[in-house]
């Protein structure tokens, strides 16, 4: 009983600080395709070009927001700290007795503005986004000291196919969608990769 008024006090608390605004829709045309790019002749040029494109998803809020600086997750289009006060746990994944899915179900609850996933997680520390520059993050992307041991073929399929990364184009209600589709992204990252990995200079 006590659980479920704990919950329930929860969930009327993220209802009450959610937006009002509704869901707003994504179209592709936010992003433009790797095929965009094509009349770019020098391939490192190209290669920036695409990262530079493929940032406006690497570097929203939906992405950021789950990749933070420090120990608590962020929240909203405007980036601000998780409310109620939560931390990132030994895992990841919240701390004992509050772990991420103690609020996050496995789908989100449009009616309470909680999104939901059953992978619902933080990033690991050492893949920290926010408040970071377009080259910064590109170079941690390719550093398997900080992209979780991967490898540029796998960072590819993890941008492009992940059912977690792909939440943020089906984000609750209240929060804009990422840009373009999870589609069109993973074709920009898998040009830019072909095209040598290239970082922006900034």
């Amino acid at each position: 009983m006590q659980k479920s008024v704990i919950l329930g006090s929860v969930g009327i608390l993220l209802a009450l600080m959610a937006s009002p605004t509704g869901r707003a829709q994504g179209k592709p045309e936010d992003l433009r395709p790797a095929s965009a790019f094509d009349g770019i002749a020098d391939p490192a040029e190209r290669s920036r070009a695409l990262f530079t494109e493929a940032e406006k998803v690497i570097l929203n809020p939906r992405c950021v927001n789950c990749h933070p600086a420090g120990d608590r997750p962020r929240q909203g289009d405007d980036s601000h700290l998780h409310l109620p006060m939560v931390v990132r746990g030994d895992a990841d994944f919240g701390a004992a007795g509050l772990h991420c899915n103690t609020c996050h179900q496995a789908r989100n609850n449009d009616r309470a503005h909680v999104p939901g996933h059953p992978e619902w997680r933080l990033a690991p520390i050492e893949m920290a986004w926010y408040g970071r520059s377009p080259a910064e993050v590109c170079a941690q992307i390719k550093d398997p000291e900080r992209n979780g041991g991967r490898t540029l073929a796998e960072i590819h399929a993890h941008m492009a196919s992940d059912s977690l990364v792909g939440w943020g184009w089906h984000p609750d209600a209240g929060r804009t969608p990422a840009p373009g589709t999870q589609a069109r992204f993973g074709e920009l990252v898998k040009a830019w990769i072909e095209t040598g990995a290239e970082c922006p200079a900034s």
